[in-house]
């Protein structure tokens, strides 16, 4: 992956619009915290903004993750997402995670497993309902969200037990996502993620590469990417796609004419209206 993906969504905190398509919201939140979520012992402390939606519940859930190629950026550049959401009614969690190159994978997977695990304990509090927490993430969140979702039931080095509670979103929205890592062959970002280069660790590059996870019981994905992406090609969503459709997972692509990697991110709300059909119709409560 080429350096310039330290840039992704530099410019994510001043708007996220699309074509006119402005996030509001329909309601303010009743309330919302910033805590750390991770447990006492984990490495490092990470913190979350969980926004509460007003209401009884019980309500969908939605974890957010930022891009910034595994190394920088933060949470803030998912807030405008995160206030979209929780005016239609989800409980929003917003995380922050490792970086690279202190922290390698699959640390940043587990850190968002650690996210899940806290839904899942406080769901009576937050009135969520576990069954319909969907993810939504962006370039490397998008790629951690994909390996998250992809992780459990496949028996691997990511499915780790810690707190009990199931870790797999019941579908996800990924957006200009790496999906294939052994594409690259240089540069500085996924090298120091990974802990070495591809002639030296192939099977890593492989491992942390979610097109090679895919299984018959994955949770439905919705992707989106910009057909002039030149930092994270169309063919790593093109290839997950059919993957997926081999297995007969439900998944769609959603092809931004025109765009480009961060001009894709920065356009985010003309995917809005897929995504919210998508995850209402693959988050609907059952009776």
């Amino acid at each position: 992956m080429k350096s310039a993906l330290v840039a992704v969504v530099a410019a994510a905190s001043i708007a996220v619009t699309g074509c006119g398509v402005v996030l509001g919201q329909k309601q303010a939140p009743a309330a919302v915290n910033t805590l750390v979520y991770t447990p006492a012992e984990w490495p490092t402390p990470l913190q979350a903004d969980v926004y509460q939606p007003r209401g009884e519940g019980p309500f969908p859930g939605m974890l957010l993750v930022h891009g910034g190629g595994w190394e920088r950026r933060s949470r803030d550049d998912m807030d405008r997402l995160a206030r979209y959401y929780v005016g239609q009614g989800y409980v929003v969690m917003n995380v922050s995670y490792r970086f690279a190159p202190e922290a390698r994978y699959p640390a940043q997977v587990h850190d968002l497993q650690q996210a899940m695990h806290w839904l899942h304990r406080e769901a009576g509090r937050l009135g969520l309902d576990v069954e319909r927490i969907g993810a939504f993430g962006y370039s490397a969140g998008a790629h951690l969200v994909s390996l998250m979702a992809l992780a459990a039931g496949t028996g691997s080095d990511l499915d780790q037990p810690w707190g009990g509670e199931r870790t797999r979103p019941a579908a996800v929205v990924a957006g200009g996502a790496p999906m294939d890592l052994r594409k690259y062959t240089g540069g500085k970002l996924v090298p120091q993620f990974l802990g070495g280069r591809i002639s030296e660790i192939p099977e890593t590059f492989a491992a942390a590469s979610p097109v090679t996870r895919v299984h018959p019981d994955a949770p439905p994905f919705l992707l989106f990417h910009g057909t002039r992406d030149s930092l994270v090609t169309i063919d790593h969503a093109e290839e997950f796609v059919a993957a997926l459709a081999a297995h007969e997972v439900p998944v769609a692509l959603e092809r931004q004419g025109g765009r480009g990697h961060i001009l894709s991110f920065l356009t985010v709300g003309t995917v809005l209206p897929e995504a919210d059909a998508f995850l209402q119709r693959h988050l609907a409560a059952v009776d």
